[in-house]
């Protein structure tokens, strides 16, 4: 019976949905296959045609390094992703709520958090960070479970630091929930999270689909695991009783209130404490029905998929929400789920990390790029072998996005490895760009993909004109204020980088700003402009990657860069730009917008800056000749560049990414794209 009503509400979801949804698409009939340009040459120097010069030598080089990092199995490039050390402390707790602690791993995942404490016993979000209350928490506990004890000098120094940034009392949902599994934390001082969400239908205001595609990922199975409150024992000497503030039992777990009776922050505390109630005697039969749908949604996401959403915390959660659910060891989900967890760690001789996912969709068409821009031929064996491995990545498969996207046929191209549900503009984008500009032997199937790509990433374009990662529309900012999302990126609305990069492939496919959805596309990033004439950066660090990749998207779109706006974000890089002649941006500007553009210089943001002014009237500076001259001069032996700090924003104020191939093809491309377009 409770099957038959969950099959009766997904049906009535998916027509209701469609009531509501899939508007701006009337254009997609103009987009037909013999208006695409889907062949295009580059013209530049080539290997044989180069000089000697420290210009063509450090291209050479780069080149090289490049090469010789493709996977040669299968032709992808994939760079380590480095995030925060939280994800090791949190590898380390899921293994212990399983009961499947490899002690040798364990040995080298806390040799790898001890390294990376900050001087005043803390941990950070990124390199040189100052100390985060959340994850610091989180690499205490871990420490604890493994043995280590409170009195040893560097717990000590944890504490202390912990303990002036105010305690658990501060640290967010996330880490309060994973406590509480261990028994460490109270269930009452989490806000509410009912299962039964998944339950509304796809037409009210709120719904999972709402939300964005990783925060749909983590929170329905997070509603399984409130919904069952495990409590993971770990006795007296793992208790974490020392990192509050005062005495547990004079904790008080209200949530804080505005001053305004009727403030939009009160109300949804309000709603939270009703939910609350209802959490504590939930109906049961609506409550099985909730966890059933629940259980079959995770289940549906884990086909065809590198993990649940194929991103760290999902993929975690995931497998404690099917432990909850009674799966035993050696059920085929749960052995895949975890399999596809041990994946994502990096071992070194005496450490090891986790990353929060892997990136060879991301990789590979920016490795293509590059070294098409370096002078390899468009049929050169290792980029072939390359665009073949694109094409063979397609989505095919209807995912989330489908609920407001007006395309019938799927296409995209995801992120990593595998994640069929979840494809992404971004990606998209630039696997089009790569493609296009490859000689592959099936050229008729590859202009069926690009094809078939751009129609359906017209369908993604937002109503607002921009585009946002992986959902349409879903930009609902008042649903920000509910007391549980805390984590400051519970939405996936347009941004000025998504949308300049979706613009770059339109001006390459052979439109320009009388194209609809292009002139819609300007009026957006002409509005999120900064006063000072940057953008803001919302998946690289920061400002330098918005700017460049707006400059890059008007130029392919053939905007006049004479404007005054443009000239505008020209000087704006110009001024910025270091010493060393470099640029750099610490992550620090997305609390403080004074900090941008401020930071070491580093061969990413330094490339970002020298590509985006090769696309002004500025391409000739001393500027541009200044950051070039950084590049050359900081080029290591093997062809790449030092860059330890992290200019990959995942969740902006929350989460950071270290790219390691950043420092690779990035450089190479600014390179080379100066020499053709300068030299």
């Amino acid at each position: 019976m409770a099957k038959l009503l969950i099959d009766f509400i997904d049906k009535i979801d998916k027509v209701s949905h469609k009531l509501f949804n899939g508007n701006n698409g009337h254009y997609l009939s103009e987009i037909t296959a013999d208006r695409l340009c889907f062949e295009r040459s580059l013209q530049g120097i080539t290997s044989e045609t180069a000089s000697d010069s420290k210009l063509d030598v450090a291209i050479k080089k780069a080149q090289t390094h490049l090469l010789n990092s493709q996977d040669k199995g299968e032709g992808y490039w994939a760079g380590i992703l480095e995030g925060d050390v939280a994800l090791t402390a949190e590898y380390l707790m899921l293994m212990h709520f399983i009961n499947r602690v490899n002690k040798t791993k364990q040995e080298k995942a806390i040799k790898y958090i001890i390294e990376k404490q900050e001087k005043d016993g803390g941990w950070s979000i990124y390199h040189d960070g100052h100390s985060d209350i959340s994850i610091s928490v989180k690499c205490y506990f871990a420490l604890e479970l493994a043995g280590h004890s409170e009195e040893e000098p560097f717990m000590k120094k944890a504490r202390d630091c912990i303990l002036n940034m105010g305690g658990i009392m501060k640290c967010n949902t996330f880490t309060k929930i994973y406590l509480a599994i261990f028994g460490q934390f109270d269930w009452r001082g989490i806000p509410a999270l009912p299962v039964e969400i998944i339950l509304l239908p796809n037409s009210f205001y709120f719904n999972i689909y709402e939300i964005s595609y990783w925060s749909r990922c983590i929170v329905i199975p997070l509603g399984i695991i409130m919904a069952n409150r495990p409590e993971h024992k770990v006795g007296d000497d793992a208790a974490l009783d020392e990192l509050y503030v005062m005495p547990k039992e004079k904790v008080s777990y209200r949530l804080d209130r505005d001053h305004n009776k009727f403030s939009i922050k009160n109300i949804f505390i309000n709603l939270d404490t009703i939910l609350r109630r209802y959490e504590k005697r939930p109906f049961p039969y609506l409550r099985k029905i909730a966890v059933e749908k629940a259980e079959k949604w995770i289940l549906q996401r884990l086909e065809k998929s590198g993990g649940l959403g194929a991103i760290w915390p999902a993929m975690v959660n995931s497998v404690m929400a099917l432990k909850c659910l009674g799966y035993d060891n050696g059920t085929p989900a749960l052995e895949k789920a975890i399999e596809e967890i041990e994946k994502l760690a990096v071992h070194g001789k005496d450490t090891m990390f986790l990353q929060p996912c892997v990136s060879p969709v991301w990789d590979t068409p920016w490795a293509i790029l590059a070294l098409l821009k370096s002078g390899l031929p468009k049929n050169h064996p290792a980029l072939v072998k390359a665009g073949q491995w694109l094409l063979g990545k397609e989505v095919k498969s209807i995912g989330d996005w489908s609920l407001k996207n007006p395309v019938k046929e799927p296409s995209g191209w995801y992120f990593q490895h595998a994640n069929e549900f979840y494809p992404d503009n971004d990606d998209a984008a630039v696997v089009m760009m790569a493609l296009q500009l490859l000689d592959l032997p099936d050229k008729d199937e590859k202009r069926k993909a690009i094809f078939r790509g751009f129609r359906w990433l017209m369908g993604m374009q937002c109503d607002d004109g921009g585009w946002g990662s992986f959902d349409k529309n879903n930009n609902k900012e008042i649903l920000n204020h509910i007391p549980f999302a805390d984590w400051n990126a519970l939405l996936d609305p347009s941004t000025s980088d998504l949308t300049a990069r979706v613009l770059d492939l339109m001006g390459k496919l052979g439109y320009d700003l009388s194209f609809p959805p292009a002139k819609r596309a300007y009026g957006f990033l002409m509005k999120e402009q900064e006063k000072d004439g940057s953008w803001f950066g919302r998946w690289g660090t920061n400002y330098v990657y918005g700017t460049w990749s707006v400059l890059s998207g008007l130029y392919s779109i053939k905007e006049d860069m004479t404007k005054d706006y443009v000239k505008k974000a020209a000087s704006w890089l110009k001024n910025v730009q270091n010493g060393d002649g470099g640029w750099g941006e610490t992550c620090k500007s997305y609390w403080d917008t004074s900090l941008s553009a401020i930071g070491k210089s580093t061969a990413s943001q330094t490339s970002w800056a020298v590509l985006g002014l090769l696309c002004t009237e500025e391409r000739d500076s001393e500027s541009v000749r200044k950051g070039i001259e950084y590049l050359i001069m900081n080029q290591k032996e093997d062809g790449t560049w030092d860059e330890e700090e992290f200019t990959g924003t995942g969740f902006p104020k929350v989460f950071y990414l270290r790219y390691h191939m950043y420092r690779s093809y990035f450089p190479l491309l600014a390179l080379s794209k100066y020499r053709n377009m300068v030299k």
